[in-house]
């Protein structure tokens, strides 16, 4: 049964891109779900400073996206929002413009290409194509107009992906004042942990025969329309096939060159930085 379904996806997949040059644009909805069990309670944090947090959080994890492609290219960018006077600063922004770039890949070349804005410094990350080795379960759905198909596959965790960590400790009193003075200290791997590796589940369509997806994720027979990793989803929410107005799709060409590996050592270091001069002000503060 795989197998036909694999020789019917090769046949459509290769006529349809004969057919003509294809362009399309993909808008996504994340959702992350966050742990937010290592907050303290009690006199170390109101019940309203606690939902504050959590609402925050909630909105960090819930964001739109659009994936712009044509046969070889895409480009994958968040729509942001414009924040109110006084709002978007702190280590929320901090991680957001240092995560957040727009990502080219060239499926041609194997290579994806992001800029990333780090504490006022531009880099420019060129890195390989992840190559996951999909296997496609012959599962079908309906997503909206679209019939999708289910593969699954698995990925090293990215050592920064903050959706992907769970604490160490568990819940009572003593061990979230705990997880709270490490915090405060800078010492965030001694409260979170992560997996090495998390498995991945995709729904593509071959009704849009091009092998892109959001973020990282490429290489099935069809456009990627839902993809969950870990605590994440992306869900396709509209899709435009060769509209009147076509985008051109290049990489970022400024900042300093470097690979995703050196890019998130330098990010670590800076985080701990950050975190080691919170920690002393709050010292400082007698907090």
């Amino acid at each position: 049964m795989k197998k036909s379904i694999l020789l019917t996806l090769a046949i459509i997949f290769t006529g349809v891109l004969n057919a003509q040059e294809f362009y399309g644009e993909a808008t996504y909805m994340s959702k992350t779900k966050t742990d937010m069990s290592w907050m303290p309670e009690g006199r170390e944090m109101s019940p309203q400073q606690k939902k504050r947090i959590e609402e925050r959080m909630k909105k960090m994890g819930e964001k739109t996206y659009v994936l712009k492609f044509n046969r070889n290219e895409s480009i994958y960018k968040e729509e942001k929002e414009l924040s109110a006077p006084g709002q978007g600063g702190g280590m929320g922004n901090f991680m957001g413009t240092s995560m957040g770039g727009e990502k080219y890949k060239n499926l041609k070349e194997g290579q994806w290409i992001e800029q990333r804005d780090m504490m006022g410094k531009m880099f420019l990350i060129k890195d390989s194509i992840p190559q996951l080795e999909w296997k496609i379960t012959g599962e079908t759905r309906m997503i909206g107009q679209y019939q999708a198909i289910k593969a699954v596959a698995y990925k090293k965790n990215n050592e920064l992906d903050w959706s992907s960590f769970r604490r160490r400790r568990g819940d009572s009193a003593e061990e979230k004042k705990k997880d709270s003075l490490a915090l405060a200290n800078g010492n965030i791997e001694e409260v979170f942990e992560q997996d090495p590796q998390v498995e991945i589940t995709a729904w593509f369509t071959p009704q849009i025969p091009v092998q892109h997806g959001p973020a990282e994720y490429a290489g099935l027979p069809g456009l990627i329309l839902e993809v969950s990793a870990g605590n994440t989803t992306l869900l396709c929410s509209k899709i435009e096939v060769n509209p009147e107005e076509k985008e051109d799709i290049k990489p970022a060409t400024k900042g300093k060159e470097t690979t995703e590996e050196e890019y998130n050592s330098l990010f670590k270091e800076k985080m701990r930085e950050m975190s080691e001069r919170w920690g002393r002000g709050r010292r400082g503060r007698g907090e």
